[in-house]
Parts: C-alpha cells; sequence; structure tokens
C-alpha cells in the first residue's frame, strides 16, 4: 500500500530538505510496511526553494515535485496537489514544520482502524496568541452563521482516503475551500487534537489580506446570512424612514409656523443609511466575485513541469512485488 505526502510550497527553502529527511525517517522507523511518495507542489517560489527540489527528486525516486508556472493562491494549489496523489491515501501538510510530522503515524493509525478522514485539530499554538484569539472568534461566528458544520482549528492538515480524494477529483470547483468541502462531504471523520508549532524558518507568506480573502472564501461559501442581512437590516432602515417621515408631516402640519427641524436631520438621515448602502454594496460585491470565480470556471493551476512522475508506475510495481513475495 502506497501512503502520499502532498506538501504544498512557496518561498520554503530552509525547509523542504529537512522536512523531506524527517518524512523519510518516520516511515523507515515507524511505517516499513508502507510505500509512501513525497509530493511537493511549489507554487512558483521566488527563492532557491525549486533548486533543492530538483536535487532532492534527483536522489530519491520517491520524491515528485510539481511546479506551477505562476502562484494561483493558497487554496487552488494544494488542492490541485491532492488531486494528482496516487496513494491509498493522501497526508496534506504544510512545509514550515507548523504541522508536526510525528503525527503521521497516528493519522495512519486511525485510517487503519477504518476512519476515512482524519483531521488535525489546533488546540494549542505557538504563534501569536492575538493571532490565534482572532481564528478562534472567527471559527466559532463561522460556526454560529453556517448551514453546514465547521470545523474549528482546522487548516487542512490531515489524512484523507483515496475514495475521498476521488470526490475531490469530480467536484470540478474552480474556487475550492477544502476546509468547507470536508465539513460538508466528508464522512467516517475522526479529530486528532495537536499542538501547532513554530515555523521553523523563513518568513510566513500569509498575510492580513490572505487571512480576509480565506475569511471571504469561508462566508460567501457557505453561509446566506450576509446577504439575508442586507434584507432584513434594508428592511427595518426602510420601516424606520417611513415612520420618521410620517411623524415630520404630522408636526409640520400641526406647527407649521414653529416647526422648522433644519439640516441636520436631512444630513443624518442621508449619511446613517448611505453608510449601511455601502457596507451592503460591498458585501454583496463579495458574493458576486465568488459567483464570478464560479462561473468563468478557469483551470486550478497551470503547471511549469514535474519531476519525477515517470517514477510513480515503477513504486507502484516495486509495491505490488514486495505485497506478492
Amino acid at each position: 500500500m502506497i501512503i502520499s505526502i502532498l506538501i504544498p510550497t512557496y518561498n520554503e527553502e530552509g525547509n523542504v530538505e529537512p522536512l523531506s529527511q524527517d518524512i523519510i525517517h518516520i516511515f523507515e522507523s515507524e511505517l516499513p510496511r508502507y510505500d509512501y511518495e513525497i509530493i511537493f507542489i511549489d507554487n512558483c517560489s521566488t527563492d532557491q526553494t525549486r533548486d533543492i527540489l530538483k536535487k532532492l527528486c534527483d536522489e530519491n525516486s520517491r520524491v515528485k515535485a510539481i511546479f506551477n508556472s505562476k502562484n494561483f493562491g493558497q487554496f487552488n494549489s494544494p488542492y490541485y496537489g491532492l488531486c494528482q496523489t496516487s496513494g491509498d491515501c493522501t497526508i496534506l501538510m504544510c512545509a514550515d514544520f507548523q504541522d508536526p510530522v510525528d503525527m503521521i503515524p497516528k493519522f495512519v493509525h486511525e485510517w487503519e482502524n477504518g476512519h476515512k478522514i482524519v483531521c488535525g485539530i489546533k488546540t494549542t499554538s505557538k504563534e501569536s496568541s492575538i493571532m490565534y484569539f482572532l481564528r478562534s472568534c472567527y471559527y466559532k461566528m463561522i460556526k454560529k452563521m453556517s448551514d453546514i458544520e465547521q470545523i474549528e482549528h482546522f487548516t487542512g492538515f490531515g489524512l484523507y482516503d483515496k475514495s475521498f480524494i476521488d470526490i475531490l477529483r469530480n467536484l470540478n470547483d474552480p474556487t475550492p475551500f477544502l476546509r468547507g468541502i470536508v465539513a460538508e462531504l466528508g464522512a467516517g471523520r475522526k479529530d486528532i487534537p495537536y499542538e501547532q508549532a513554530r515555523r521553523r524558518s523563513g518568513k510566513t507568506s500569509f498575510n492580513w489580506y490572505k487571512l480576509y480573502d480565506a475569511a471571504m472564501l469561508s462566508f460567501t461559501s457557505y453561509t446566506k446570512i450576509g446577504l439575508r442581512l442586507a434584507t432584513f437590516i434594508g428592511f427595518i432602515f426602510s420601516a424606520l424612514s417611513l415612520i420618521v417621515a410620517f411623524f415630520y408631516l404630522i408636526f409640520k402640519l400641526v406647527f407649521w409656523e414653529n416647526f422648522a427641524a433644519g439640516m441636520a436631520p436631512i444630513l443624518i438621515g442621508v449619511f446613517v443609511i448611505g453608510s449601511v448602502q455601502l457596507f451592503f454594496i460591498g458585501l454583496l460585491g463579495e458574493y458576486i466575485l465568488n459567483m464570478n470565480a464560479r462561473i468563468t470556471n478557469r483551470p486550478l493551476v497551470i503547471e511549469e513541469k514535474r519531476l519525477n512522475w515517470s517514477a510513480r508506475k515503477d513504486s507502484k510495481i516495486e509495491s505490488m512485488i514486495r505485497m506478492k513475495l
């Protein structure tokens, strides 16, 4: 049996080699009964990551690489990589050592017990306490607003049976949000807690804009509350405006000479209602952006090249021979 390890990379020159060595050591020491493939999918790194990956592929036929022609974002590249794996199960992990390598045997053990999906759940983290708190608030908010169960503190780190990988291949989703897909379609799931470590080397490419992008993709894909709020608040403000206008009309008719409201109420009404309209127009725009990306149906990524991919068949044959022997 073959276990695939998928590792998305972007500017991880200080991590990819020690990570591959640690993974190989885990298989040789704790999972010797399994064959394996380590697949790196690189999102157009600008440092020496690709040169190191070429070296790793030359040294070990089980190490494979996909080079994207450009950076296709934080969601498309890992999802596309999952669909390229050939193992009986696939483990997705990040390249910065924040996903512990020693979780691999635990994932495999739960998979052997019959679980089709094994999710790593961050119960504690050595990252910024403020960032962890904000993430916790976000997960709880999405969980309450979504019609679909959401998995708190799940980054995608986990094991996926080949039957679930086949589901991913058949979805044909041009803007995939893996965490939501796992929560929505993943059956037979097992959650395992772990502590997220600090990044071992390099600087994270995740900034506030990317975090916002992830939040809005989740929000617009799995909640209706944004549009419903626009409808409800619009209705409430319309009702309040009619009531205020009615009372103003009565007061003006009754106290024609003495009732002089001036410009203040008009200005306040214009600015308040205008700001609410602008907010919900922006929110509506996020939904439209999501819809537009799905309608255009562009490819997830465009590959530049693959390394060691012909070795996949040889690895399968070797595995079958060992099983027969």
